[in-house]
């Protein structure tokens, strides 16, 4: 299956952000700590060249946290400021307003020696579809003050949120890019839930989960579903429909209910901590 997803309004909200980068003093980039290289906007990278970054691994606790800390190594090593954070609740929240002023501590210097005092930090908070930059946002804050959703494309447009007399923050909507080179990372991104369900192919991304949790998480699928792992993929599906009675009419098995289930299971954590990238095989 080709994993492509680039509606009009993500081409309209690229244009905006590149407009607004001449605003702002910080990118603040948001990924998804399952897969952080394939959850990274390439164009970000282009656009925000010139600006103080911040890279914030959010959704940390459905990752593996072995896997949370080699990535947080892996891009301290290009210069950018990481933590890891559940912006849902709010665990690793506390670093951020001083990672910023550290982030931005020459501009701060330079408005000082300019004879600019407390003027706060602005800083453009990005990211891919459903990586939880409004959650992010409202969690921050201490308020609800973005909107949020669990699909991707609820924002829409652009807002400045005010934290406090250091940080403004604005909001984007989240983008993809036009193309994805390595279908690879389009699949990733599907399962994670950024690209609309209505396009995809459940029961291809079960057979990829399958193969990919019976390498490098075995024991994970037998513990949830009794699944036998020393099985092809479909036939482990065959076993977690059978085990979770997913069933037609006729008894007969209900292999993509089994493949929802699963890719469900997934995002929301029951299979446990589970990264889909590993540092070491990153180029």
């Amino acid at each position: 299956m080709n994993y492509q997803w680039y509606p009009g309004h993500m081409t309209k909200a690229r244009r905006m952000m590149q407009e607004d980068m001449k605003l702002i003093d910080l990118v603040i980039e948001l990924l998804d700590a399952r897969i952080p290289l394939s959850s990274r906007n390439p164009d970000i990278d282009e656009l925000g060249k010139s600006k103080s970054r911040i890279i914030l691994l959010n959704k940390s606790d459905l990752a593996d946290d072995r896997q949370n800390n080699a990535w947080a190594e892996y891009f301290r090593q290009f210069g950018y400021f990481v933590a890891k954070i559940d912006s849902r609740t709010g665990a690793g929240m506390k670093s951020i307003q001083t990672m910023i002023q550290e982030a931005c501590k020459e501009k701060i210097e330079r408005d000082r020696k300019r004879g600019i005092l407390n003027r706060p930090v602005r800083a453009m908070v990005v990211g891919i579809p459903n990586v939880g930059k409004s959650t992010f946002i409202n969690s921050f804050a201490g308020k609800a003050c973005a909107k949020t959703g669990n699909k991707p494309g609820v924002t829409k447009g652009k807002q400045w949120i005010r934290l406090n007399k250091n940080v403004e923050l604005l909001d984007t909507p989240g983008i993809l890019w036009p193309k994805f080179e390595d279908q690879l990372v389009g699949l990733k991104l599907a399962l994670i839930g950024s690209i609309r369900e209505e396009i995809l192919n459940s029961e291809e991304l079960a057979h990829w989960l399958i193969d990919y949790l019976k390498k490098y998480y075995p024991g994970c699928l037998r513990e949830r579903y009794q699944a036998d792992e020393t099985k092809e993929s479909l036939d482990v599906l065959r076993d977690i429909a059978q085990n979770r009675s997913c069933r037609l009419k006729g008894n007969e098995l209900d292999l993509p209910k089994a493949s929802a289930l699963l890719i469900d299971d997934f995002r929301c954590g029951r299979l446990g901590r589970i990264s889909l990238e590993i540092p070491d095989k990153a180029e």
